[in-house]
């Protein structure tokens, strides 16, 4: 006699209440970790737009801290924010009496050259010598009144496209410019931009994009703003203070930073 076997399967019924089962508890469970994943999510996109912002901020205090005295220069237009001022590579006291090779910076002529006092510091191509930039009319270095070409820096000896200064540095200090920096906070276009402009390309700042290309400095930015006080500390240092404000997904992270700024022209 042939034993019969037999084999069950799962009925439908069962299927379905497995399903309904297996669906209650993956709701229960997705309701215990929907917070955490949410915070952890929040978190990692706050921490992104405070570095985004921490990184733009210390990018532009970094460069300010070359700042050629009384270069700094703010422009609006509208909510776009525009920071400009003179980069420095280098500098140094130049001779004003007799000694070494005798080779003063004369005021009265068209002087091209004088004697460095200490180490004489490096001029690059376009590089500019600037002497007692008080930032004001005749003495302006945007404008060229007390700028002009390093043509060549072999110690101890600087020269220079000739050029009859219109004043003398109390502290015979002389400056050596490397670039002009443009920054545009925007708003608009939610971004900061870096644009650098040769010694050769120095112009006076404006509310407008330089004609060069920039480097992206900062994204998702929603808000800027610059305010510069030239006279901070008997009028010898400025301060310049920035907000700048990065936003994402109905969020958004405002950092402030103070950085001081040498006008000791």
């Amino acid at each position: 006699m042939m034993n019969k076997i037999t084999q069950r399967a799962f009925t439908l019924v069962e299927m379905v209440i497995v399903i309904v089962i297996t669906g209650i508890l993956g709701s229960m469970v997705a309701v215990f970790i929907k917070r955490p994943v949410e915070g952890y999510l929040d978190s990692a996109r706050r921490a992104e737009m405070t570095d985004i912002a921490d990184t733009a901020l210390r990018r532009i205090s970094r460069d300010l801290r070359l700042a050629l005295p009384n270069s700094v220069r703010v422009n609006t237009a509208g909510s776009v924010y525009h920071l400009d001022f003179l980069v420095t590579s280098g500098g140094g006291r130049y001779r004003v009496g007799a000694g070494g090779t005798n080779n003063i910076l004369d005021f009265t002529i068209n002087d091209n050259g004088f004697e460095v006092l200490g180490t004489t510091p490096t001029c690059l191509t376009n590089d500019q010598v600037v002497v007692y930039n008080l930032g004001i009319p005749g003495a302006e270095a945007y404008a060229g009144d007390n700028r002009t070409l390093c043509n060549s820096a072999v110690s101890p000896l600087v020269t220079i496209t000739a050029k009859k200064f219109p004043f003398e540095s109390p502290n015979a200090r002389f400056h050596v410019v490397h670039e002009q920096v443009h920054y545009i906070c925007d708003p608009n276009a939610h971004t900061l931009t870096r644009y650098s402009l040769s010694g050769a390309a120095i112009t006076t700042p404006a509310a407008s994009v330089p004609g060069v290309s920039g480097a992206l400095l900062a994204t998702k930015v929603t808000g800027c703003q610059f305010d510069y006080n030239p006279y901070v500390i008997a009028e010898r240092t400025g301060l310049l203070a920035m907000r700048l404000t990065i936003g994402d997904s109905s969020e958004s992270v405002t950092l402030y930073n103070a950085t001081h700024v040498s006008n000791e022209p």
